[in-house]
């Protein structure tokens, strides 16, 4: 466990180090495509325990 921290520790120094140009190019460019990837497979699995009928319009 300690290691996982210690290189969180690193990775995180790394990034507030960098110019903020930079870190609105690693945010745009690796953060929010992940939390997109993300929200996306929660909302796939979370179908797959929706119990409400389809709601299709049949007129």
């Amino acid at each position: 466990m300690r290691t996982i921290i210690d290189v969180w520790d690193a990775f995180e120094l790394w990034l507030t180090q960098l110019p903020f140009l930079f870190q609105v190019v690693f945010v745009t460019v690796v953060v929010l495509p992940l939390c997109a990837l993300v929200a996306i497979g929660l909302d796939r699995a979370t179908r797959r325990f929706d119990r409400a009928p389809d709601r299709t319009d049949r007129s």
